[in-house]
């Protein structure tokens, strides 16, 4: 999605604003979001582990991968994963 289509899409709300603005906006929201959570931001190790799989969905194959930091625990869906 493009600054002008934002643009667009808020003055079919009744919201006027120029794109330069919208841009002016979000970098300052980027900005105040990476202060707000770079304290909570947790360390990552430096190993990975890939796991790749095909299941089939739907009756069509698709290609299933994830990566894992190796000094974190693995979950899956809220529930630990296992690695081997």
């Amino acid at each position: 999605m493009s600054l002008r289509n934002l643009e667009e899409m808020m003055a079919e709300r009744g919201i006027e604003g120029d794109h330069a603005t919208i841009h002016r906006w979000m970098l300052r929201l980027v900005s105040l979001l990476g202060k707000a959570f770079r304290p909570r931001k947790k360390p990552i190790g430096s190993r990975w582990r890939m796991d790749e799989t095909y299941i089939k969905v739907k009756g069509q194959w698709k290609y299933l991968y994830r990566a894992a930091d190796t000094d974190s625990p693995p979950r899956c869906n809220g529930s630990p994963a296992f690695f081997p």
